[in-house]
């Protein structure tokens, strides 16, 4: 539902009083409560539906991996630069895949502004500026 606080609930009702007037108000809201129930039929039809299509294999699908709301770029950003895999804690047994090596070279080459597994060099300022053809 859009973010419409109290105040603005009571508002749309005063309105919907003054536009449809108080004898038409109570059809228009069966006919809404009508359409809400049709709407959950649907989607209910719908579960079911793919349920049979999908067969068993639909209680085995991680409805959580799917959701579109765990795909926050700063988290994954920062499960990247840590450089543990995040699905590590599904699995049982299963432990980061980072070593201990690996982490203190990936820390030290993000402190020093470069990438894991490449050195970094100090930049001399009489020289032109380094670039790289592949990547331009």
């Amino acid at each position: 539902m859009p973010n419409i606080g109290g105040g603005e609930f009571l508002l749309l009702i005063v309105l919907a009083l003054v536009i449809l007037g108080p004898d038409k108000l109570p059809q228009y809201a069966a006919k809404l409560a009508q359409f809400v129930r049709s709407a959950r039929d649907m989607a209910e039809g719908a579960k079911t539906q793919i349920r049979e299509e999908m067969g068993p294999g639909f209680d085995d699908v991680d409805w959580r991996a799917l959701d579109p709301r765990q795909y926050d770029p700063r988290r994954i950003m920062r499960e990247a630069l840590s450089g543990t895999d995040p699905r590590a804690d599904d699995h049982e047994g299963s432990a980061p895949t980072e070593t201990t090596a690996g982490r203190a070279a990936n820390e030290a080459a993000i402190a020093g502004g470069g990438v894991p597994g490449r050195q970094v060099q100090d930049h001399d300022p009489s020289l032109p500026t380094p670039w790289d053809v592949d990547a331009t």
